[in-house]
Order: C-alpha cells, then structure tokens, then sequence
C-alpha cells in the first residue's frame, strides 16, 4: 500500500493498475484514494472504531470532490469519531433498510406461511395489487401519500370490503416490521387510515319452504355426494372447507361430538352433533380405505371445487341467490328462532367474538311477537284490559 503525499495533479492523472491500489495521503491521516482496475477513483477515511477494530468507510467519489475538499472532509469525520460520534452511522443504517419487495419476501412471507392460514390470499394481494406500487420502495420511504394513492385506485374498481382487505394487510405488515425493529421502519404509514365503510353484507337465511325445495333439487344432482355435503353444512353450521376435509376419525358417535382441528381461528373445536347430523353420517356412501368423509368417489380426495353442482342444484330450486355460505346462516337463523341463546349459537359456530354471532341472529317476525307476547303476559294491567271497547265508558277529562 504506497504512501504518497497526494497532489489534485496525481489524482487526475494516475493510471489504473492490474489489480485495486490504495494511495495513502502523506498528509492527511487516514485519507486514502482507492483506484480500481476499471480507472474508478474514490476517497475513503481508514481508522479505529472504539472497539480498537479498523474501519474503512467511503468519503466521495474522486471525479467529484477536490482533494482539498477530501481532506477537510477527513478531518471532520476524523473529529468526529474523536468525540465519540459515529459519522457514518446514518449512512450506514440507511443501507440497512430493506425495500418494501424485499421485507415481504424474507421476512414477512415466512412468518405468514407459519401463523396465518390465509397466507395464500396475502400472496395474491401482495402481488396482484400491493408489490407493484410500493415493492420497490425502501421501508421508510413508504408514506401516507402512497398509501393513499394505493387504496383510492383499488377503490375505484373494486368493492368497499376488497379494498379494506388491502388496508388491513398493509396495517400488519408496517406493524410486523415496527415490532421486529426492522431499520428505518419508526412508525406505520397507514395509522390514521380509515377503512371504507361497509354496506354490501348479505344477509341471506333459508326459510323451511326453500331448504325443502333445495333439497329435492339435491336428490336430482348428478353429484352423488352434494346432497350430503350441503346437508352437512345445513345441521351444523361449519364451514365449507371443514365439510371437504372431515375425516371419519374426527367424529364419535358416542360422545356426538366432531372435532375440527383445522379451522379458521386455528384452534381445535368440538361440533355438537344433532340426530340429524348422525343420521346423514350413517348414509353417507364410505369409499374403502379412504380417511375423508365427503371425498370425491372418484379420486378419494376431498374435491377441490363444488360450485358447478352447487350452482346446477340451487338453480334448479329456484335459489339463485343462494351462496353456500347462505347455509352457515341458516343454521343460526334455526337455532335463535327456536329459543337457542347467542352465547350457545357462538359455541357451535367457533366465534371468538360475540359480535360476529350478533350478524347470524335473525330473528323472523313470529319470533319477535312471541318474546313480546311473554313481557305482556308479566304485566298485571294488560290481564285487566278489556278484549273490546263496546259497552267501556269514556271520562272526559277537563283542564
């Protein structure tokens, strides 16, 4: 490593060797001029960290600073780290700071695949709607404003719901990357954020009239296991997922009793079986040596999709309306128009929260009169009031 009193004359006219040369200032202390085999030229400060380790951190490009200007730079840096200041540490925690790409790929998406189930789905709005306005942005360059921008286009073309999806899993994220002390990530973009107001929910419940045309509609599907799987989700009010999936080992019959391991909250629930449910088990069509319960008979795997026999059936019924989650509705509607509580409907249903039970129970009109039926029935003065208003006097009543 040559030491040479450095002129600005030698800086611009020095060649490029072979291989990298360092030229150390005689005059200025730690001061070095790098020159690449390609003919970069680039000053760097040398010197001792506190710990005694020995740093080498870029000053500026050569073509762009003087050498006058190298060397009072040097000094101040030098100065610095006199007083126990890092000089270079923002540089250095800015090349820290991961692209928005980059965080969800090695660190965001691997946490995902293991705490979430639906991490597909984040998948798919990551790359179809997120990455491609904030994927190559740094972590803390991402703003309100791109957020903002991010969310009004998505809006424009999709549904309140949707786009509060793209929110929610934006929110997570910057949260993830405040939590895991991600650099340059201080705080999360999207606080003060609103989500979209929702009014698209569809309440859909099955009256006893069209649960009785579905199910001769069911009969006559080319499904030979439709009729059980709808019947199924109908008894029970599970999701269709948990159907597709169960397996005979998950039931005893004994106790009346499904355990659903897989679900989506991600703890293990016990399902209350009815007679009704325990009936359709005992005629459900087993496939030999196969653990599903509602398999494909032709694959012996659960199917991957039923919407087109489904489709076929609830038509035929005359129920276009009817979704296959309608049926999940259903099964709360029957069991708080029979009396049943809204803390036993949540039970069966697997709901952590109340509130989530309060959207299943409908109440039909008959139900309501008769609760009002029962508060009259207590009060002394509506047993005392006359069935007819013939033959009762009238007291006019002066002021």
């Amino acid at each position: 490593m040559p030491q040479q009193k450095l002129t600005q004359t030698f800086v611009d006219t020095v060649q490029p060797q072979q291989k990298k040369v360092d030229y150390f200032d005689s005059l200025q202390t730690g001061l070095l001029l790098k020159v690449l085999p390609s003919g970069k030229k680039t000053y760097y400060l040398r010197y001792r960290d506190d710990r005694g380790k020995m740093r080498e951190r870029k000053l500026a490009d050569a073509t762009i600073l003087s050498l006058k200007d190298a060397r009072t730079l040097a000094r101040q840096k030098l100065a610095q780290i006199a007083l126990g200041e890092d000089p270079f540490a923002k540089q250095a925690a800015l090349r820290d700071v991961p692209r928005f790409a980059e965080f969800v790929a090695q660190e965001y998406l691997p946490y995902a695949k293991q705490r979430k189930r639906s991490w597909r789905t984040d998948v798919s709005l990551l790359n179809n709607h997120i990455l491609p306005a904030l994927g190559q942005l740094y972590m803390d360059e991402v703003s309100k404003r791109h957020l903002m921008r991010l969310f009004a286009e998505h809006r424009a073309s999709h549904k309140p719901g949707s786009t509060n999806r793209i929110i929610i899993l934006c929110r997570f994220i910057f949260n993830c990357a405040i939590r895991w002390e991600v650099p340059g990530v201080t705080s999360n973009p999207t606080a003060g954020i609103d989500l979209y107001p929702e009014n698209n929910q569809i309440e859909r419940f099955l009256t006893e009239a069209e649960a009785k045309r579905l199910f001769e509609a069911l009969e006559r599907s080319g499904s030979k296991m439709l009729k059980y799987i709808v019947g199924m989700l109908l008894l029970t009010g599970a999701r269709k997922n948990e159907v597709l999936h169960a397996k005979w080992r998950d039931f005893d019959l004994k106790r009346r009793i499904w355990r659903i391991e897989q679900n989506k909250s991600g703890k293990t629930r016990h399902v209350p079986l009815s007679d009704g449910a325990i009936a359709l088990l005992a005629q459900v069509p087993r496939i030999e040596g196969c653990e599903y319960v509602f398999a494909n008979p032709d694959t012996g795997r659960p199917y991957t999709q039923i919407f087109y026999a489904w489709d076929t059936a609830r038509k035929r019924a005359g129920l276009d309306d009817l979704r296959i989650h309608d049926l999940r509705h259903s099964f709360a509607s029957f069991l708080v128009n029979s009396g049943r509580s809204l803390y036993e409907v949540q039970k069966i249903l697997g709901h952590t929260q109340i509130k989530t039970t309060q959207r299943y129970a409908h109440l039909s009109q008959d139900s309501l009169v008769s609760a009002a039926n029962c508060a009259a029935k207590a009060v002394p003065i509506a047993q005392s009031m006359p069935e007819s208003l013939e033959g009762v006097q009238l007291v006019g009543v002066s002021y």
